[in-house]
């Protein structure tokens, strides 16, 4: 029987219901006495005259009122009124954990404070004589002020023998899909969570809370159940004969010390696991403190686990064990400082179905961390492109949560920390968190460094100069600035091991081969920036060396990092890696312990193919060969294809005949010229020329100059000491009627008039605009605070209606079939249409639906449909990538030392 709002229960008012559980309904009331919000828990009548009932009912407020501790929900008052037995607790609030398991799994540090916080409440509980049996997310409130043990309904005194299954559920009153398994008809727990002798209708003691609590740890860590069923009997099957999968296969950078803890815990055999909470406890402490992945307690952990029921031997155990360490770790120092790692060389293949990444504008370049144990990389498949992160003891590597569209991956010094670029931001994900954060805006970053006082040097901008942002996030600061004579970016930041002074790389796209192109010098504290030498690629430094290329091959040159001095010879060493021109790089990364990591040389720059996709997703033809490229669109009358190609450091636009005639380049110009946009005529293409600077058109018939329709203002100077973006524009859509052409620039959409003096004008915020087929309306990519992108619709001229297209988690590049009543747009794993009719005064959205799974490798004019909307021309991942990765163990070794 539900209590309505308003329901007197002695002093208590019921303000509403707060969900039901195994063995009651739970309500929030107002304390009239005490003025305070309470939780009350009502025995319904139909399960009061259930003894049983009745008596678990009663247990529970015994059990509560004997347990006062912070981390377990507080009991106030119990009562009887009208046939309803209640139990007046501690008002929560916050959420269960089953709740915010589903948004995603926890941090490994949050993990770590809450599975201390658990055991410390059910440690207290155990050394009461009470056993939980029904320990699992639900029964977990997260609050401000930590984790709260709830519902001792199925609690029990280690005194008292295990009850029989009996007649009673306790499923709550949710759909079956967003809670776990309870038994219908029999439940002493809940078998995703029982132990192996619970299952078994064994006795549960102190044990079997520790196993529970390691499948809850499992799922804080992973987002995933430890043991999964769809019904009850393969959900107990589960947990009586498999073991869960290895957390480091979902969640790669579990720390080997907690996944080895949580394995105890789930032991099949009470025996084989920890014996007590507080040897738990004491474990994820050791883990939170020393905040690694402590390689040289390994033995120390296992061991204990195994002999912690040895209560008498332990003191001597320990104390011979760590003497035992203690000789091994002498004489391994004495071996390793006597013998060197031998010289090993070694071949990284891609992930299973996918292909390395490692070219171009937003290629995930190879990293491997300080410490030398991980390689962090892109790869790219049918399904987009991601970072990945490979272990070196171990074969597969792992997709790293929330690195969709992720590129130019650096590590942290301490290897714990991972920094990448999207195509708005700079973001980082922790080891062991399963999220990542954003940390400043960017646009096209180039690359960047990880000092040790906390600060990231990044050029967060492809046509600017180096930043300092902080590494947990805030707003840049200049370092360098762009003249913009000489120059046109400066890119690729590495922090030398003094970390008050950096290497960077300035780079003139007009003039690429010219002197002034080279690495420079620079301080921190910004008293000193000069060229060190000319190069068209970056330099890096280990080992007391720079490393750099120099026509195709691999210099390292003796180098003083603190005064910024060659301080002997080059010497040529034998890897060969890829210099990527079109971002003027090595794609080279080398570790602090001698382990380095490249692409080879003579690898595919470029595994793209321009691929036509009906309807459902299948290719069903390609266009030219394969390559690198940015953006395209199909012409007005479909017999061409503009296509940005950016196979070398200054992109060009080329136009491809699709009867089959050779392709032919369109544009000369020395800078970069991209965003190729057609007028409703065909007769004339627009694009951003010289590094995004200015708006220009050119004939499709060529024989006549470029023609300069608007300098982009902002470049010239970039004094500002806070970062924008005014030199990256893309020119999106011409209108039907020719008059206005629609560019966005620093997230702002200009229309640009074709006529008269040019002039722009501010259409709204936002980006990726364009023309609806009759020039009335304007669909573009919004992005409100705090949200993802998402599609909307307005009217042109702007009046300030909009309406929302896009459905789902996010929308990006939106385009119009040709009669106007179909929008699609890409929500970074898939193209959709969404059902349009703006034939009215008003604008109207119907139903939208995914269409196929396509992966792009950003969200800049990459497919382009057909009039009809059967047909899709896209930028699409080409299968078996030539490119390789290879891995080299003791490089130093080659430097003759």
């Amino acid at each position: 029987m539900a209590l309505a709002a308003g329901t007197k229960l002695g002093p208590y008012e019921i303000l509403g219901s707060l969900g039901a559980g195994g063995m009651g309904e739970v309500y929030r009331a107002r304390d009239s006495r005490l003025d305070r919000d309470v939780a009350i828990k009502i025995l319904p009548p139909h399960l009061s005259e259930n003894a049983e009932a009745k008596q678990r009912f009663d247990r529970e407020a015994r059990t509560i009122s004997s347990l006062n501790h912070p981390n377990i929900c507080t009991l106030y008052d119990i009562g009887h009124q009208e046939g309803i037995d209640f139990l007046v607790m501690e008002f929560l609030d916050g959420e269960t954990l089953a709740d915010r398991l589903r948004k995603s799994p926890l941090s490994i540090e949050q993990v770590l404070r809450y599975g201390i916080e658990i055991c410390d409440g059910l440690e207290k509980a155990h050394r009461s004589g009470v056993v939980h049996r029904d320990l699992k997310p639900g029964n977990i409130m997260l609050t401000r002020g930590g984790a709260k043990l709830m519902d001792f309904g199925l609690a029990k005194t280690v005194t008292v023998v295990a009850a029989d299954f009996s007649s009673l559920t306790v499923t709550l009153s949710t759909p079956v899909a967003s809670h776990p398994l309870t038994a219908q008809g029999s439940v002493v727990g809940t078998f995703q969570y029982m132990s192996p002798e619970q299952v078994e209708g064994k006795e549960a003691d102190t044990r079997s809370d520790i196993f529970s609590l390691g499948a809850v740890l499992y799922e804080m860590a992973t987002g995933k159940r430890a043991f999964e069923g769809k019904t009850a009997a393969s959900a107990m099957a589960a947990v009586l004969e498999r073991d869960p999968a290895p957390m480091c296969s979902i969640q790669p950078m579990t720390p080997p010390a907690f996944e080895r803890l949580v394995k105890v815990c789930l032991a099949k055999d009470p025996d084989e696991r920890w014996q007590t909470v507080h040897d738990l406890n004491l474990q994820l402490k050791a883990i939170a403190q020393a905040g690694s992945q402590p390689a040289s307690q390994t033995g120390v952990h296992t061991l204990l686990a195994a002999s912690s029921r040895r209560r008498g031997q332990l003191p001597w155990f320990v104390a011979a064990l760590l003497a035992v360490l203690a000789v091994g770790s002498l004489v391994l120092a004495y071996i390793t400082s006597h013998r060197s790692a031998p010289l090993l060389r070694t071949a990284i293949d891609p992930p299973e179905k996918m292909h390395f990444n490692f070219s171009g504008d937003n290629s995930g370049t190879p990293a491997i961390s300080p410490d030398g144990h991980y390689i962090v990389f892109g790869a790219a498949g049918v399904n987009g492109e991601q970072l990945y992160l490979r272990s070196l003891d171990n074969v597969t590597a792992q997709p790293l949560p929330g690195t969709e569209g992720g590129y130019f991956p650096f590590w942290s010094p301490d290897s714990r920390s991972i920094a990448f670029f999207t195509f708005d931001k700079l973001k980082r994900i922790d080891v062991g968190n399963s999220s990542a954060v954003s940390l400043c805006d960017g646009s096209l970053g180039r690359g960047g460094s990880w000092n040790s006082d906390g600060t990231i040097l990044a050029a967060i901008y492809y046509n600017q100069g180096i930043f300092r942002v902080p590494a947990s996030g805030g707003t840049p600061t200049a370092l360098t600035k762009v003249d913009f004579v000489n120059y046109s970016s400066h890119r690729w930041p590495f922090i030398l091991p003094d970390r008050k002074h950096f290497l960077y790389l300035a780079v003139n796209h007009d003039q690429p081969t010219g002197p002034n192109t080279g690495v420079f010098f620079a301080s921190i504290d910004g008293k000193e920036n000069r060229m060190l030498f000319s190069s068209l690629s970056n330099a890096i430094y280990a080992a007391g060396r720079l490393l750099y290329i120099r026509e195709n091959s691999l210099m390292a040159q003796p180098f003083d990092p603190a005064a910024g001095k060659f301080i002997g010879d080059s010497k040529v060493l034998p890897e060969t890696p890829q210099y990527d021109g079109s971002v003027w790089r090595a794609n080279l990364s080398v570790s602090d312990n001698g382990m380095m990591v490249y692409v080879v040389s003579g690898a595919v720059v470029g595994t793209q193919s321009l691929s036509w996709l009906d309807r459902s997703g299948k290719q069903i033809g390609t266009v030219g060969d394969s390559g690198s490229f940015q953006e395209l669109e199909l012409s007005p009358d479909e017999k061409k294809l503009a296509v940005t190609d950016s196979n070398s450091a200054a992109a060009s636009i080329w136009l491809y005949d699709l009867s089959g005639k050779p392709r032919t380049k369109l544009t000369y110009n020395s800078g970069v010229s991209r965003t190729p946009t057609w007028s409703p005529d065909g007769r004339e293409i627009a694009f951003t020329s010289h590094q995004q600077a200015s708006i220009s058109s050119l004939a499709t018939s060529g024989g006549t100059p470029e023609r300069i329709l608007i300098s982009l203002p902002g470049r010239a100077g970039n004094i500002s000491p806070q970062p924008t973006d005014p030199g990256y524009g893309s020119v999106t859509s011409w209108s039907h009627d020719g008059k206005y052409i629609l560019y966005d620039q620093a997230f702002t959409v200009y229309a640009l008039p074709t006529f008269g003096d040019h002039k722009p004008i501010k259409y709204t915020d936002g980006r990726e605009a364009v023309f609806s087929p009759d020039g009335r309306w304007v669909a573009y990519v919004y992005i409100q605070p705090g949200q993802a992108p998402q599609i909307f619709v307005a009217p042109f001229p702007w009046t300030g209606a909009k309406w929302q297209v896009s459905q789902g988690t996010m929308g990006a590049e939106p385009r119009w079939r040709a009669d106007g009543k179909e929008i699609y747009y890409y929500d970074l794993s898939q193209i959709n249409a969404a059902e349009v009719n703006g034939s009215g005064s008003t604008f109207e959205v119907g139903n939208s639906k995914p269409l196929f799974h396509v992966g792009l490798s950003s969200v800049s004019m990459e497919y382009s449909p057909s009039h009809d909307g059967q047909r899709f021309i896209a930028i699409t991942a080409t299968e078996g990538s030539s490119q390789q990765l290879t891995l080299v163990q003791n490089w130093v070794s080659e430097l003759g030392q």
